[in-house]
């Protein structure tokens, strides 16, 4: 990921895309976690952490002198932006290709907004089926809440 990906409007640099800092987090400089903590740190499996590595969704991971991972806190937001991106439905040669365009430099933000505006899209689409079918079973919910009652009172008398 640029520099520039990461900073905000602001130029803090913070990655707007993480969300709030988790507090678990070591300070930048000493933040190098082992595939095991990054495993309990996000929930993702060590099998999954290694799969995207392969197939180049993460970026390069350092490693040490014994060749172990050692992630950092940017690879943490990078992996919590990864998440959110399969919470949309994204597939994953999509979220590779975005990983490709965020690696290949600043002239691909075009292509990288039209990749995030389809997704966005495709979610807002969803929303509305969701909503559609939310609708359907609170009325279900509301025929049979009031059949119940209608039982309930018919059975006192």
């Amino acid at each position: 990921m640029t520099v520039t990906e990461t900073e905000t409007t602001t130029g803090t640099g913070a990655d707007t895309c993480a969300g709030p800092p988790q507090r678990d987090r070591r300070p930048d400089g000493a933040d190098k976690y082992t595939i095991s903590e990054v495993v309990a740190l996000t929930g993702l499996t060590a099998h999954t952490l290694r799969w995207y590595e392969r197939i180049g969704l993460m970026p390069h991971i350092d490693r040490s002198h014994t060749g172990q991972r050692r992630y950092s806190n940017r690879d943490l937001d990078w992996l919590a932006l990864v998440g959110k991106l399969r919470l949309t439905g994204m597939p994953v040669a999509d979220m590779v290709r975005y990983a490709e365009l965020v690696r290949a430099g600043d002239h691909t933000y075009t292509e990288r907004f039209e990749l995030l505006q389809r997704t966005r899209e495709d979610v807002l689409s969803r929303i509305a089926e969701l909503q559609g079918t939310l609708a359907v079973l609170d009325r279900k919910i509301d025929f049979y809440a009031d059949a119940g009652r209608a039982l309930a009172s018919e059975r006192a008398r």
